[in-house]
């Protein structure tokens, strides 16, 4: 049946970036989709939160402080969701941080660190994952459609580091579906409420939704999960080296 094609029974998934916002989504959701859950992110204390609420489900769920940017940390998460689980199925790639800072006061020190975050780790992350994942497994990386456009605020190295996770993504999916059957895929959010976007001006969420987005509205984390699901999934087997934007219509405006 069509249905259980979206149904993560038996698989295992870590979920980078999930002491908050978008990424206790992800891992809620894929817990209610029927997979167990290695969360990691630098925020041991707010992990601890995500984890109940996906024991809440009644899926299991490993929490590990990883700071993405140190592979050997990246690697540590990878080996203790094997030891706990025995495998890793899929990965969403979700960690990353953002700034607003004009191009011409940007320190060389700000500008690494997003791109440290957003793109290394992005890379570290999905290269331990992929040394353990057996064919058919899934690699989703959180891109953005400011990768592709911009949205009214100074974002050099939120949006140059968004635009190589896309070239990254296509990259490994070349690389790793002939060789290892992994399937590689982003997904570009457009405007959704996180702990990042509380830092923006108040009200620049709803002008934006009025101005650029078809849909005149944020995005609600559950349509994002709901194409992670898809893309993780068996739903999307045959999905790959794909850019996904969930973006209510920003990118044809």
């Amino acid at each position: 049946m069509v249905l259980e094609r979206f149904r993560l029974d038996g698989r295992v998934a870590i979920v980078t970036g999930a002491s908050s916002g978008l990424g206790v989504a992800f891992a809620r959701g894929l817990a209610e989709a029927g997979a167990d859950i290695a969360i990691g992110a630098r925020r041991k204390d707010r992990l601890e939160e995500t984890r109940r609420l996906v024991e809440e489900t009644g899926r299991r769920c490993l929490a590990v402080a990883t700071d993405v940017t140190v592979p050997e940390e990246c690697q540590a998460l990878v080996d203790a969701t094997v030891a706990e689980f025995g495998q890793v199925d899929i990965l969403i790639n979700n960690a990353g941080v953002g700034t607003a800072v004009p191009a011409l006061r940007e320190t060389p020190e700000q500008f690494r660190q997003v791109v440290d975050i957003n793109l290394h780790g992005t890379y570290w992350m999905a290269q331990a994952c992929a040394r353990v994942m057996r064919p058919g497994s899934s690699i989703v990386n959180v891109g953005s459609v400011l990768g592709e456009t911009t949205a009214g605020l100074p974002q050099a190295a939120y949006s140059a580091s968004k635009a190589a996770v896309t070239g990254l993504t296509r990259d490994l999916a070349q690389q790793w579906t002939p060789r290892l059957g992994i399937r590689v895929n982003c997904l570009e959010p457009g405007f959704f409420g996180s702990e990042m976007t509380e830092q923006y001006p108040d009200g620049y969420l709803d002008r934006m939704g009025e101005q650029r987005v078809l849909m005149r509205r944020p995005g609600d984390p559950a349509e994002l999960v709901a194409a992670a699901v898809f893309l993780a999934s068996d739903a999307g087997s045959y999905v790959t080296g794909v850019v996904l934007p969930v973006d209510g219509g920003i990118l044809v405006t």
